[in-house]
């Protein structure tokens, strides 16, 4: 399994390894320029719009990091060594897993801190005032952080969703005629039971009807707390079929 996350990694490195350097050390000069004060006010709007650009390349770059990731695992020659791997297919599913999250998360976190960095720079106000008073407000740091891991909730179903319609179209709905047009529908059946279950939810929060889709307003810490709860639920059941189709049969 080490082999498996050594690979994936690399595999990721060489996606967005460069680009993330780039814009790492582009946000290291203009911040610390910044907080000493030696970088003048054109310079540090130029800052703040070169972040803007940097988060939008940063995340292109994931992009294409994670489709090559999903490609190593689905296409040849990398399929390879994930088929002829004599470890069970959930934990080569899992290393690619972790790491696409891994990258995206870690990158996409410096990036944003970075740009809102400089903005609270471009603004005038000190990063340190600004520390103290979200140190001074266990609450509300509290809730920033449920919305992080329920964002991350999100992002782990949203990926779990796509591993597993590659999946179907490579095992069950492989040269099976209009496999493509299946593999949509089953999609957009999966989009819609995450949908439908947030009815569950309904003691939590107020259900909404758009069309044939359903959302929840939450209002509370249980009712957010849940929400995670069940997306995780529902990434996980994605998960397990996707290990067992795997298992199945994998068309390379």
């Amino acid at each position: 399994m080490k082999a498996q996350f050594k690979h994936a990694f690399m595999t990721g490195l060489s996606a967005r390894g460069g680009v993330f350097a780039v814009i790492f050390i582009m946000f290291f000069i203009f911040i610390a320029l910044g907080s000493l004060g030696w970088l003048p006010f054109a310079a540090q709007v130029t800052a703040v719009a070169l972040g803007g650009i940097a988060i939008a390349v940063m995340l292109a770059a994931n992009i294409v990091g994670d489709v090559m990731i999903v490609r190593r695992m689905f296409a040849v020659p990398g399929a390879y060594l994930h088929a002829l791997t004599p470890v069970p297919r959930w934990q080569t599913l899992l290393t690619g897993v972790i790491v696409m999250m891994v990258w995206d998360v870690v990158t996409m976190a410096v990036v944003i801190t970075g740009e809102v960095w400089m903005s609270l720079i471009l603004a005038g106000d000190s990063v340190g005032i600004v520390w103290e008073a979200i140190r001074g407000s266990g609450v509300e740091v509290f809730y920033v952080l449920l919305n992080i891991a329920l964002l991350m909730a999100g992002y782990l179903l949203m990926v779990m969703i796509v591993l597993f319609c590659v999946t179907l179209r490579k095992s069950v709905f492989y040269q099976k005629p209009a496999g493509g047009l299946l593999t949509v529908l089953v999609a957009l059946g999966i989009l819609y039971a995450v949908s439908l279950s947030q009815i569950v939810l309904a003691p939590f929060g107020t259900v909404s009807r758009f069309g044939v889709f359903f959302n929840i307003y939450l209002g509370g810490v249980v009712g957010t707390i849940v929400y995670a709860l069940l997306t995780l639920a529902e990434a996980a059941v994605l998960f397990v079929l996707t290990s067992r189709l795997m298992e199945r049969k994998i068309n390379l």
